[in-house]
């Protein structure tokens, strides 16, 4: 399958940009900064092959296996911004978007004018599934221990209300796109290990969501691009 992913520097991103290699597949990542990617050779502006890890002639013996790929391409672009990006989404099978901002102080436009701007280059280029991140704090699921449901609506929905405001702009773009689409809204994400053990519930609220690992997180969405169940729906996660 060939992927183009979004947000690839970020933790979730990053781990998704290594299952989706280590499973064959071809990746393409977006980013302002390549660098920052979880491979070891920088780019310029425009895009560039990375070289294979494991290839005897480029390979450096002291990166692990896997640093870098020859089934990874690297473009330095700004999704907020129209550019060489636009040229990579035409022939791939599907989009993932990581796309997420570390700002909690100020409003922020990342998530709706990055996918907008997403949504409107796989229009033009014919190619229809997207898969968005989100967050599960959004909402609060009806039996939701009076505890914890005042712990999201007091500090964490204050606290990231921003980003929050943002993410449900780019959840109705999304729904409005008329694409095969999926939004997967997780909880707390941890650097816990990878173990393929989660719930999910497409449509409706989970119940005793709390905590994913970004692992398990992104080893849901490669994994399920294929999931006819869960286009044109929000995925809620949970270990």
């Amino acid at each position: 399958m060939r992927l183009l992913i979004f947000g690839g520097t970020g933790p979730t991103g990053a781990r998704l940009i290594e299952q989706a290699l280590d499973a064959g597949h071809h990746v393409t990542a977006v980013a302002r900064d390549p660098a920052r990617l979880p491979v070891t050779a920088g780019v310029t502006h425009g895009t560039a092959r990375l070289p294979s890890a494991h290839d005897p002639a480029t390979r450096d013996p002291a990166r692990p296996a896997g640093a870098g790929h020859d089934r990874l391409t690297a473009v330095s672009d700004d999704v907020l911004r129209p550019g060489a990006w636009q040229d990579a989404v035409a022939g791939q099978d599907a989009v993932v978007s990581c796309l997420g901002t570390r700002d909690r102080r100020h409003p922020t436009t990342v998530y709706s004018r990055g996918t907008g701007t997403i949504v409107s280059a796989m229009r033009t280029a014919g190619v229809r599934r997207l898969v968005c991140l989100s967050s599960a704090g959004l909402d609060i699921p009806p039996g939701t221990p009076l505890a914890q449901r005042l712990v999201t609506r007091l500090v964490v929905q204050r606290l990231y209300r921003h980003a929050y405001a943002d993410m449900a702009v780019m959840e109705r773009l999304v729904a409005e796109s008329g694409l095969d689409w999926t939004v997967v809204r997780p909880p707390m994400l941890t650097d816990g290990p990878l173990t393929g053990r989660y719930r999910t519930a497409a449509g409706t609220h989970l119940e005793r969501g709390s905590r994913i690992s970004r692992a398990d997180l992104a080893h849901y969405l490669l994994h399920h691009l294929d999931d006819r169940d869960a286009w044109g729906r929000v995925v809620e996660i949970s270990a």
